[in-house]
């Protein structure tokens, strides 16, 4: 009998396969040439994959990378396909009782600049994600943690040996942020140097990136899977409103956008141009979160933690933003619907802030605040300046909390003193953050939620957090698993009201129809290698003439 999860694996796919519009064609009509105009609805932090977590730098600079394996890119709806990129063969099978992967490099691959990589790149590399220096970020640090050391023997093997065994492994090592990086340039320049730089080995060279602008990237001649790319270049345009970008598809100055739209903008899209756009849609792996400031009072507190949440009507919200912003599901801390995470039933009857008696959970909550001595409180909103989801949850978020007589403003700020704001300064007491994550994988996701991860900006320590998820981490029985997982998630969102959920996204991806080749799938930074696409000439000539 199939377990739980083998069977979500293959509805995922399933599902996902279901909304996919005519973007995958045979390849006898594959078409080379021609120039993909993507646009991106944020600025870019940094160009390092090992630090940033956000859309605005991957769409932009996942295509000069490489990874040394990945979903694949030919069935990225499939939580469980993994190939290899630049390992060849098939993705290794465990020896050594689950505890070593050993991984044959192709030979002769080259980064823009001329180097050769080698065994050592893909060693320093993840060395760099796994035990990174002190004073060094590693925005995923907390997923290695299974990482016992790595080894690379010759120029063509690299060798994992693990602390234990763990199926988190292969997922962990094909998120598509673990950009692989030359030993040379982290030697010579240093740990920061691909903040501002960029040489890779991807499918195309860095060619400029504009400010606000624009970045543009032209085809590799030397890479390495055979045929491809098929496009001459990209140009990637920065343009944080939702209203230029819908505007840049419908007038015909971009073709696509990656991260998606909400349904109001597909209709209107598909109502102007009919069949001149195509949709893809698919449920999201993206969440935003509420980020107390556990160093700022009063937030220190948990029972003010707490009453923020119980004030926040997640059914109700689910139904209104639904119809305007890109989140739609009511759930936990890991993806809707996999087979070890909560499940709508056991949410309100088990979680503060889930139960549809919010009347009930805002006298509750009103009352924590007296107990705590901050009926009255008033505080700021630290947001993204991102309009889906990030403005418009917020905004509804603000509302929230004046049902319970808090007083609430807003400070935006865009993407990069964003993040500056949360990693550095530490100059907030409430901000939305996100847990968004490409393969569905919650165990390894949830990560997020550990203070020792190196993305938790609540800023606090619990031992008995951490205890929980080194267990969870460590076991491979999937009733185990979901018994862990609900009690890391009560830790999380009951007693120490840490952090806590709004609402799941959901993605819809409207797409001018001469756009060839490119596949939705759970996460809106997986399958962005560009790689796949191709433009059909005849089409565009049809639709854009010039």
């Amino acid at each position: 009998m199939k377990s739980r999860l083998t069977r979500f694996a293959a509805s995922v796919a399933l599902g996902s396969a279901l909304v996919v519009g005519a973007g995958s064609m045979p390849a006898s009509a594959q078409e080379y040439g021609g120039e993909l105009r993507l646009v991106v609805g944020s600025d870019i932090p940094s160009y390092d994959g090992h630090i940033e977590s956000t859309f605005g730098m991957i769409h932009p600079i996942r295509p000069f990378y490489s990874l040394l394996i990945r979903v694949n890119p030919d069935n990225p709806s499939s939580p469980t396909d993994f190939v290899c990129d630049l390992c060849v063969g098939e993705v290794p099978k465990p020896t050594n009782d689950g505890k070593t992967y050993t991984f044959k490099l192709r030979q002769g691959v080259k980064f823009q600049d001329g180097q050769v990589l080698t065994a050592k790149d893909v060693k320093a590399t993840f060395d760099k994600l796994a035990f990174p220096p002190e004073g060094v970020a590693s925005n995923r640090k907390a997923y290695f943690a299974m990482i016992d050391s790595i080894e690379a023997p010759d120029d063509e093997t690299v060798v994992f040996n693990l602390k234990f065994p763990s199926g988190t492994f292969i997922p962990t090592i094909a998120m598509p942020f673990n950009f692989v990086y030359s030993k040379k340039d982290l030697d010579d320049h240093g740990y920061t140097w691909h903040q501002t730089n960029v040489n890779g080995t991807g499918p195309f060279h860095f060619v400029e990136h504009v400010q606000g602008s624009h970045v543009t990237g032209k085809k590799n001649p030397d890479y390495y899977h055979e045929g491809k790319p098929y496009l001459d270049g990209y140009t990637s345009l920065i343009a944080p409103k939702m209203s230029v970008r819908l505007q840049a598809i419908r007038g015909g100055q971009a073709d696509i956008e990656f991260r998606g739209f909400p349904p109001k903008a597909r209709d209107d899209l598909k109502e102007a141009l009919g069949d001149q756009i195509e949709v893809q849609e698919s449920d999201w792996n993206c969440v935003l979160i509420v980020t107390p400031n556990h160093e700022a009072k009063p937030f220190d507190d948990p029972r003010v933690r707490q009453a923020l949440s119980l004030a926040i009507d997640r059914h109700q919200g689910s139904e209104y933003l639904s119809k305007i912003a890109i989140v739609k599901t009511v759930g936990g801390i890991g993806f809707p619907g996999h087979p070890i995470s909560s499940t709508p039933e056991y949410l309100e009857k088990n979680i503060i802030g889930y139960s549809k008696d919010i009347e009930a959970s805002r006298e509750k909550a009103k009352a924590l605040l007296k107990e705590a001595g901050h009926e009255n409180l008033k505080f700021t909103l630290h947001n993204r300046g991102v309009d889906q989801p990030y403005k418009v949850v917020g905004t509804w978020l603000i509302d929230q909390w004046r049902r319970i007589g808090l007083d609430v403003e807003q400070w935006v700020q865009p993407s990069t003193p964003f993040y500056a704001t949360l990693r550095t300064q530490k100059n907030f007491e409430v901000s939305l953050d996100f847990n968004c994550q490409a393969v569905v994988n919650p165990i390894a996701d949830v990560s997020k939620f550990l203070p020792s991860s190196g993305a938790n900006y609540s800023y606090f320590k619990d031992e008995e957090l951490e205890n929980i998820y080194a267990e969870l981490l460590k076991t491979g029985d999937e009733a185990k698993q979901r018994e862990l997982f609900a009690q890391y998630e009560k830790r999380v969102l009951n007693d120490l009201a840490s952090q806590f959920i709004t609402l799941w996204w959901y993605k819809i991806n409207p797409y001018r129809s001469y756009v060839k080749g490119w596949k939705t799938s759970p996460s809106h930074y997986l399958n962005q290698s560009l790689e796949n696409i191709w433009i059909d000439a005849a089409e565009r000539q049809k639709q854009l003439g010039g």
